[in-house]
């Protein structure tokens, strides 16, 4: 009897002490971090203390502990209830998803080494087909105009050969609708003088498809829509591992995305209408035909919601610069443009993170108009009411009282785990 007594008294004491430690993990507190910028007008509003802060999380209004202005990485005023150490060292990742190299991007390049980088910053560059991580000792060695050089034949040459899979397609793409649409107006895909065209070097090879037959040409052009829709594929697994990996890093992380405009040649609707027509007894050439329209409609890849709360809660600020360009001019080819669905959705993941969101064939423009944006905000801290750790996104709003002319920009929310 003394033995179960003794038993029962272990079992409540591990029960005790589980109910001891559910109820500090119930009772944890936690306090986070919100990077905040205000703009009127478009201009940053430096002036605000702690009381003009309203922040809510899921709908119920936090009590403000600590606001810092910082200025690149200075903390140029604080406001404390409680006090906190604010990281302000920053984390520069540079993502470049294009398909062809612009003088501009070195522009860019330069714009960044020369005026935004100062030693102690950390810069991770990403090209089509490598990550680069500057080394802290770089300095050290070579002048800044060095580094420039570098880094802009580094992308120059990662571009070109990351992207040399993707141009072939392009090409092989406009040379079968040449081959295809002079071959419906009875004229010559190698000079183009069907339809009044003018006559020009055959640099998209649509002569040597001018001898297949019309099935043959048609499965081969979906075949290169297919292949061209898996080299644009973007893998949701990779976003979210990077948003985990980003999430380790201290201090203040910014990623600028140059992602290009994209331009796909496609069959014009009423060349595709013509075919239809013509080819009414082939319900072979019919359902090709009528396939190519499904390629020519993109899903969005991956979830747009999981992938913005990763990249919320990662504590990132993510700014989408999207650079256009006008369609390549080719005689017979329809360029269309197929980088909306991409674009809504990196765009989503930029505001979500509290991130700049702009587009202009410039890209120093953008960079410089989005560094500007960035390196100056507020740094704002509260400690949850009522916190647990279930693993649920929690929802963050920020106001400013009395003022809705002002433009509040910040990360959507975190993940309590």
């Amino acid at each position: 009897m003394k033995y179960m007594t003794g038993l029962l008294a272990l079992i409540g004491l591990v029960l005790f002490g589980l109910g001891q430690e559910k109820l500090k993990e119930e009772s944890l507190v936690v306090n986070i971090e919100v990077p905040v910028r205000v703009f009127e007008k478009g201009r940053f509003v430096p002036d605000l203390k702690l009381d003009d802060f309203e922040l809510y999380e899921d709908g119920v209004l936090q009590k403000v502990d600590a606001v810092y202005l910082i200025n690149k990485r200075t903390i140029e005023r604080s406001e404390e209830k409680k006090k906190f150490v604010p990281k302000t060292n920053r984390e520069f990742y540079l993502f470049f998803e294009i398909t062809e190299f612009l003088p501009r991007l070195g522009d860019a390049l330069e714009y960044f080494i020369e005026e935004v980088y100062f030693p102690g910053d950390r810069l991770t560059v990403v090209t089509p087909i490598k990550t680069y991580r500057l080394k802290d000792q770089t300095f050290e060695r070579l002048t800044k105009k060095e580094v420039v050089k570098q880094l802009r034949e580094m992308l120059r040459r990662d571009a070109l050969i990351g992207s040399s899979d993707y141009r072939n397609a392009i090409n092989s793409l406009a040379g079968l609708v040449k081959a295809l649409t002079a071959a419906l107006a009875g004229g010559d895909a190698e000079s183009n003088t069907d339809a009044g065209l003018v006559s020009r070097p055959d640099e998209f090879g649509a002569a040597a498809y001018k001898d297949l037959s019309l099935d043959l040409q048609l499965t081969t052009y979906a075949a290169l829509l297919s292949k061209l829709d898996s080299l644009r594929f973007v893998d949701q697994k990779r976003l979210l591992d990077y948003a985990g990996f980003l999430k380790t890093k201290e201090g203040q992380k910014y990623v600028f995305l140059f992602y290009q405009k994209e331009f796909i040649p496609e069959i014009e609707p009423r060349i595709i209408n013509q075919y239809l027509s013509l080819y009414q007894d082939r319900p072979d050439i019919l359902h090709t035909v009528s396939g190519l329209f499904d390629f020519y409609k993109r899903d969005i890849p991956f979830d747009v919601d999981l992938i913005k709360r990763a990249y919320s809660d990662s504590t990132i600020s993510m700014h989408f610069l999207y650079i256009t360009k006008p369609p390549e001019d080719i005689p017979g080819v329809r360029m269309e443009e197929h980088s909306e669905d991409i674009y809504a959705a990196f765009r989503e993941m930029a505001l979500a993170s509290g991130g700049f969101v702009d587009s202009s064939a410039n890209p120093r423009a953008l960079f410089r108009n989005a560094v500007e944006a960035s390196e100056t905000y507020y740094l704002v801290y509260y400690a949850p009411k009522n916190y647990r750790k279930n693993g649920q996104f929690k929802d963050i709003s920020v106001r400013i009282k009395n003022r809705n002319d002002l433009r509040v920009v910040h990360r959507a929310g975190y993940y309590a785990n």
